[in-house]
């Protein structure tokens, strides 16, 4: 990305076909789709990229297996088509897991999630509903499409072979299915990414306050910059809300009725991670029943095992969601009963809550009944707000509100994104370790980055302080936190340790002093200008955000380390 001091000049006063609002993943879809086509665009986040739901997710990039309960048939199916189209678009960051629905002792299959599964196999068939002529025009591309197998019932062997954690059950054989995981906030970077390639300019740290309008019409937006404070105006043809939660809140002054804007129904999904030597997962992922017909997911990512998630109306701070107690409880629960372990608070590496921008339809239903099918609302100012939805299909999201935008226009403008690689996967070669940098390095900066990862190893080896791990035993190099200043955006250590790695998360003990985080703050600094006190300041701001966050369970949810040891 340009830096913020360029993106500012690129866009304040300036005038743009279109204004998006909103920097997480529906936005940046909405950023590139419209970019693409051939507008000129300009987007605009309060706080960082990805910072609310779309770095808050179970990082699945899937149908909804679930969803079938609801016969929510469209939104599966339009789920496994846009999930296989994304291990085409981005094959290093979106990547097939297999997932297992055991039987354990003398439990029987679930006849019923068999049926199920069927259905998830015939839904994510390509050709289904396509005439004979639309088969055979497609047929070539398809043979370039990741297909999964279709589920099937494996044994004892093969169930311990990929999830070791289920030895002590004594599993008797489980059905297998696929589905596929990302890093989402990572995903939203790279989409961001493209759409600066097709000319797009991004900023964070820029607040919208007002919607502007003249004649009636929405005709661009005025915004604070964070930094300086400094109120600025651009002027649009369009402007596009893709704020997620939020999205009830951004409004034109002149709005005739409430029926123009969505009224969101909040939902909290809490999710913890534990060390894979505490559950070891192994290759694959597990549907662990947590009660009341609930399910959870218990997933590898990143060298963890992560478990997920709840879902409960929410009416909270959605700007910083914490994990609640009950919440973690009640996972770690459903987790030590079906594994037989004894998990508590002491043995989890990192958790995080994010809220689910569910649209208010008056239904009664718990939302983990209500659909996540996305809305695109029209004031009679123009202004479009795009909300609901899911990780998966943003895509689709996106296609939907830019078509509006050209049907608004008048303009002849195909969609593209279907065809529109999210990066480039790393080649064998192409990624050069320096001195001190180990393949897990290597390995894990190619899926987070893909052939751009070469970036990150000259930075490395330019500066051999900086081949160094973050955090002692992990992959994860301080010469990303130097990329992550340079190339995207990032301003703080919470940027880093949140958003441009995911270590909050996944090595949370290990972050909880200022001088353990005081490394990111100086290699930071040394990018940003920052002098010795402001980067002091920035580690110690770091002790408080986790803190507001929740992201280490074992001190967020009471006691210290310490006073539960000697407890």
């Amino acid at each position: 990305m340009l830096s913020r001091a360029r993106a500012i000049e690129e866009i304040a006063g300036r005038h743009f076909e279109v204004v998006v609002i909103g920097g997480g993943i529906t936005g940046a879809g909405v950023a590139l789709d419209a970019a693409s086509r051939g507008y000129s665009v300009a987007l605009l986040e309060r706080h960082d990229y990805a910072v609310g739901t779309s770095s808050r997710s179970s990082k699945m990039v899937h149908g909804g297996l679930r969803y079938l309960q609801n016969f929510d048939l469209g939104l599966v199916r339009e789920a496994l088509l846009e999930r296989q189209l994304m291990v085409r678009l981005a094959p290093h960051l979106v990547y097939p897991t297999p997932f297992l629905v055991a039987a354990l002792g003398e439990e029987r299959r679930d006849r019923k999630l068999g049926l199920g599964l069927n259905m998830y196999d015939v839904m994510a068939t390509t050709r289904a509903g396509r005439s004979r002529r639309e088969r055979r025009s497609r047929e070539e591309e398809e043979a370039s499409y990741w297909s999964p197998d279709r589920h099937r019932t494996i044994d004892r062997e093969e169930v311990l072979e990929l999830v070791p954690a289920l030895a002590p059950r004594e599993p008797k054989d489980a059905y297998l299915f696929y589905d596929c995981q990302t890093d989402d906030v990572r995903l939203v970077l790279t989409v961001l990414g493209e759409a600066e390639r097709f000319g797009a300019v991004m900023l964070n740290g820029a607040e919208v306050t007002e919607v502007l309008s003249a004649g009636g019409k929405a005709n661009g937006v005025a915004f604070v910059e964070e930094e300086s404070g400094e109120r600025m105006e651009v002027s649009a043809d369009h402007v596009v809300n893709a704020t997620g939660v939020f999205a009830d809140q951004v409004r034109p002054e002149e709005l005739l009725g409430e029926e123009d804007v969505p009224r969101i129904a909040p939902s909290r999904g809490t999710h913890v991670l534990i060390d894979q030597k505490d559950l070891p997962m192994g290759k694959a992922a597990c549907i662990v029943p947590a009660g009341e017909g609930r399910m959870i997911f218990s997933l590898p990512w990143y060298g963890r095992t992560l478990v997920g998630t709840t879902d409960n109306d929410f009416d909270g701070d959605i700007t910083h969601p914490r994990p609640a107690a009950d919440d973690v409880e009640y996972l770690l629960s459903a987790v030590n009963e079906f594994f037989g372990t004894s998990l508590g608070e002491s043995d989890l590496v990192g958790a995080y809550a994010g809220v689910r921008p569910l649209i208010s339809t008056g239904d009664p239903r718990k939302s983990v009944d209500i659909s996540r099918k996305a809305e695109l609302y029209e004031t009679s100012s123009g202004m479009l707000t795009i909300t609901g939805g899911k990780l998966t299909t943003w895509r689709r999201m996106a296609k939907q509100t830019v078509d509006r935008l050209v049907e608004q226009g008048g303009r002849e403008a195909p969609c593209h994104t279907d065809e529109i690689p999210l990066g480039m996967e790393a080649r064998p070669g192409d990624l050069e370790a320096p001195a001190g940098v180990g393949a897990d390095a290597v390995e894990q900066l190619a899926f987070r980055y893909g052939h751009a990862a070469r970036r990150v190893l000259e930075i490395a080896r330019e500066d051999p302080k900086l081949a160094r791990p973050i955090v002692p035993g992990r992959p994860d190099l301080l010469a990303e936190v130097v990329l992550a200043a340079r190339k995207e955006q990032a301003r703080s250590v919470a940027d880093v340790l949140m958003r441009r790695t995911r270590l909050a998360i996944l090595a949370a003990p290990e972050l909880r002093t200022a001088k353990a985080v005081r490394p990111i703050a100086d290699a930071l600094g040394a990018e940003l200008g920052w002098s010795r006190r402001r980067r002091s300041q920035e580690a110690e701001a770091w002790l408080a955000i986790a803190a507001e966050e929740g992201t280490d369970p074992a001190t967020a949810l009471g006691r210290s380390p310490a006073a539960r040891a000697a407890g």
